[in-house]
């Protein structure tokens, strides 16, 4: 059938069928709906696995903007990972799903007096300072509550990651970050140890994200160990930003074995961590929709740029196959597009699907896991699809969809 590299691990065909974690998918569309997000549990805990074997006398601190709710956190405490944070949401998720906040590290360039507090209070094990007027703000915040908060230095290495440039971060010209050529970074490790209520944990890079070539990764490694080592410091997080195959033609991402391979070249004799998100939660999940109509080269399903925006914020390719059965039809080359009012609303651009694709199939999108859930929106005033996740021939519901008087409980 499609091609097993952008496939959950447990998704297996029958007769041109798709199922999920022992589950059909037109079982699940039938009993939650569509459009859903499917997540197998067994993929993400074994590719949560994977890092923490790759990286043994090292941290691995799972990437939340990815996809986070607490049913998730739940997973990534029992798996031992640490959990990063960028924003006061993101913090409440942690603090709902029962991470220790010694093992949650806060990110973000712009966080708020009351998102300090928040994170100083809960106990935060570790604030990622990306501004001289942020580490003001934490010091004071800090010595305020009679805390010492351990922090690290968001630096950015001036690297290309060669990547998109919404998604790059590690150019001289990033928002984040203190410039390492501009001398700014050196300046803030002076400033962090002159301050009683900060303790200098590490240092921090993170250059992009969907990057598939290790050179980026080697010469942000080269760089920021030769930083920590001129400035006496024994940690670094190399961040994350590991890509993953969204189409069967797609280039192959390099493992983490390969990746951190790469990262000890540079790092010997260094405590290293790292920020496995999408290369963790993104193969995991499958979207599913129903398709509503089939008009010349397009078919239109029951969801689109509001349960996935990628395609539409920077061209994010996709596949796409029908799940619910039905085999040796003759394809062609069709758009698949969502319900939304934009032209630009495509989900999959120029896919073969069986020519006898009809209203009410069921289509399933692979490499749903990451930045789709996170990045929902409400256009149109659609509301958002629920995540269900499937194991061993179970299925439950782990975020719940959204209601129309969900919407309306907003307005006044």
């Amino acid at each position: 059938m499609s091609n097993a590299s952008v496939w959950p691990a447990t998704a297996s065909w029958t007769g041109g069928a798709l199922s999920l974690g022992g589950v059909a998918a037109a079982d699940l569309a039938a009993e939650y709906g569509t459009p859903v997000y499917v997540l197998d549990e067994a993929d993400f805990r074994a590719r949560a696995r994977t890092w923490q074997e790759a990286l043994p006398d090292g941290d691995v601190h799972y990437g939340g903007k990815a996809f986070l709710c607490p049913e998730v956190v739940r997973w990534l405490d029992g798996l031992g990972l640490s959990l990063d944070v960028c924003t006061g949401g993101e913090l409440a998720v942690a603090q709902a799903g029962g991470m220790p906040p010694e093992r949650v590290v806060f990110h973000g360039n712009n966080k708020s007096r009351d998102e300090l507090r928040r994170a100083v209070t809960w106990g935060v094990g570790c604030v990622v300072l990306d501004s001289f007027t942020e580490l003001d703000r934490l010091a004071a915040l800090a010595r305020e509550h009679g805390v010492r908060q351990r922090v690290m230095i968001r630096v950015t290495p001036g690297v290309d990651a060669l990547t998109h440039r919404s998604i790059a971060t590690g150019g001289e010209d990033s928002k984040f970050g203190f410039s390492l050529a501009a001398g700014h970074a050196a300046r803030a490790v002076r400033r962090v140890r002159e301050e009683d209520s900060l303790e200098l944990h590490g240092l921090h890079s993170h250059i992009g994200s969907q990057i598939l070539r290790l050179d980026g990764f080697a010469q942000a490694a080269e760089r920021m160990c030769a930083f920590a080592r001129a400035s006496d410091v024994e940690r670094l997080d190399l961040g994350g930003g590991l890509g993953i195959r969204y189409t069967p033609d797609g280039q192959p991402p390099p493992t983490p074995d390969e990746l951190v391979t790469v990262l000890r070249k540079h790092t010997a004799g260094l405590r290293l961590s790292v920020e496995p998100g999408r290369s963790i939660a993104g193969p995991s999940t499958v979207a599913l929709y129903r398709v509503g109509t089939v008009k010349g080269g397009y078919v239109s399903v029951d969801g689109g740029m509001s349960d996935n925006p990628r395609p539409a914020m920077y061209g994010a390719p996709y596949t796409a196959a029908r799940a619910s059965g039905g085999e040796g039809a003759a394809r062609r080359r069709v758009h698949v597009v969502g319900k939304h009012c934009e032209s630009g609303d495509v989900l999959v651009r120029d896919v073969a699907l069986p020519e006898d694709v009809a209203p009410g199939d069921l289509l399933a999108v692979p490499a749903s896991g990451a930045y789709q859930r996170s990045m929902a929106s409400n256009y149109n005033h659609v509301p958002r699809p629920p995540v269900v996740a499937v194991r061993d021939g179970a299925a439950r519901v782990i975020v719940r969809r959204e209601t129309e008087e969900d919407l309306l409980r907003l307005y006044v």
